[in-house]
């Protein structure tokens, strides 16, 4: 089979030979190691080359031209079109040459067109598909010649080297070099943090002495009832953020330290923090992506724990910094965060934080009404990709607002608490503060019910609904908000 989803061309790969491999290692590997190794002690990861020694040693493609005219042959396709022509004609015309190839019209179904191709001295043939580039699978590449090359690359690797392959996530350099503290060697541990319990995340213990409704009501694990002056930065567990990616010149996976074989798509890489590995190594990567704010290029519209880890903080600027602002001139207003401020100044209040972040200017000097600052809070948490009560978590949500008596439905809304990823969880502690503190204040009218209607569709959207449904969740949203506000001293 014709395998594209694992596989540079072997002219890129042409000066190879007069590199350090250790200059290969990126940036967020050094980065990574160097925060756990002393510099005197440091060792760059030795990249394995035998991968790449069998993409030189692959067959080049030698393109077999059709020499007579022939009709009706598509304008995206050369010389190498040799028309309707059976697989044993095709199979004689190229026992020629390893590697050699050409493209012929389907005897069997006329209008589809078959790429075939010389390889271990048999003739393989590969339905052949054009939208605007030429692929057989998943890659799309600009010429047929760049296809041959690439496909004679994977087939050729993965013929010689199949078991290799298949055991290139076995004892992985990721783990040796600071990405990571599972799994190491009993020599290095004496370098690494201890890992904290699987029930108290590193160093924070939960604070016990908060009454009769805390003891019956356990609080929750992770970080939900800190006190603020406990906080340091937490370290939420982020997984990696992989997309296919085409390298140029020669690459190793950071993962497993083999080479990265194959013209375009070689491996996938992280937008978030960078890191380069095939496809196969970033299903085994470890849930430790560390966000770079070289990658993480706005706010607004940015995955929730992505930013935070991107800026070292407990929870988004934006929730903060609003929630400051807010607390400190605009509790007495009437209809806080019911009364829309101008759409216009929202978007430029937006636009800051993408900016400028932490350093956007929102004070009372640029934005005299405190209606710009509640819209431009609840716009982030509209933009949000994944919800701050999460898709998983909504429905448990939903359940426990419909649940009557009082005493389960905070039992349930505890629990559906637990399902939120930390950071989440963290912000939502942070928000429902913020928003018991203006139900407290008369002067502004707004009730935990009131605050509940604004902030329900806000916190919590349920992907794929139907409208009707949607429809009748917003009741429900209201009490799940309204619930958490009004018990947000046991809950939190």
């Amino acid at each position: 089979m014709f395998v594209l989803d694992s596989i540079i061309n072997p002219v890129l790969c042409g000066e190879l030979a007069s590199l350090n491999y250790s200059s290969l290692s990126s940036y967020h590997s050094i980065k990574m190691a160097l925060n756990v190794f002393d510099h005197d002690e440091y060792r760059p990861p030795v990249w394995k080359s035998y991968l790449y020694q069998l993409q030189q040693e692959a067959p080049h493609p030698r393109r077999l031209t059709c020499t007579c005219e022939v009709d009706n042959r598509p304008k995206y396709y050369g010389r190498e079109y040799h028309g309707m022509i059976s697989r044993e004609d095709a199979d004689q015309l190229l026992n020629q040459a390893e590697g050699s190839y050409l493209i012929r019209e389907s005897q069997r179904q006329p209008g589809t067109y078959t790429l075939a191709l010389r390889f271990r001295n048999q003739t393989k043939n590969f339905r052949l598909y054009h939208d605007g580039k030429h692929f057989v699978a998943e890659k799309r590449f600009e010429s047929i010649h760049d296809l041959v090359t690439d496909g004679l690359i994977t087939l050729y690797i993965e013929t010689k080297a199949a078991e290799y392959i298949a055991k290139m996530t076995i004892n992985p350099i990721y783990e040796h070099v600071g990405y990571t503290t599972l799994s190491l060697e009993p020599t290095l541990k004496k370098h690494l943090p201890l890992r904290s319990a699987p029930d108290q995340p590193d160093g924070l213990t939960p604070t016990r002495d908060r009454g009769h409704a805390e003891e019956r009501i356990t609080s929750l694990v992770r970080r939900s009832t800190l006190r603020e002056s406990d906080f340091v930065a937490p370290k939420y567990e982020k997984v990696h953020n992989f997309k296919v990616h085409t390298f140029r010149g020669p690459h190793w996976c950071e993962y497993c330290a083999n080479f990265m074989w194959g013209l375009i798509a070689q491996g996938v890489k992280c937008a978030d923090c960078g890191l380069n590995v095939h496809k196969q190594c970033s299903k085994v990567v470890p849930n430790d992506c560390q966000p770079d704010l070289r990658h993480v290029k706005k706010v607004y519209s940015c995955d929730l724990t992505t930013l935070v880890k991107a800026h070292n903080a407990k929870r988004p600027m934006v929730v903060d910094m609003c929630i400051q602002e807010l607390e400190a001139r605009g509790l007495q207003s009437e209809g806080l965060y019911r009364i829309s401020g101008f759409s216009e100044l929202i978007e430029d209040v937006k636009l800051a934080f993408d900016r400028d972040g932490d350093k956007a200017d929102i004070s009372t000097n640029v934005y005299e009404d405190i209606n710009i600052i509640t819209g431009a809070l609840k716009l982030y948490f509209r933009e949000l990709p994944i919800p701050l009560i999460t898709y998983d978590a909504y429905p448990h949500f939903m359940e426990a607002a419909k649940i009557p008596d009082a005493d389960k439905r905070l039992e349930a809304l505890h629990e559906a608490l637990k399902l939120l990823p930390p950071a989440h969880c963290e912000t939502l502690r942070y928000l429902m503060g913020h928003l018991k503190r203006v139900t407290q204040c008369t002067e502004n009218l707004m009730t935990g019910e009131n605050l509940g209607i604004v902030f329900g569709p806000t916190l919590m959207r349920a992907p794929g609904l139907d409208a009707m449904t949607a429809l009748n969740d917003i009741r429900y949203q209201r009490l799940v908000v309204e619930g958490l506000i009004t018990n947000e001293d046991v809950l939190f």
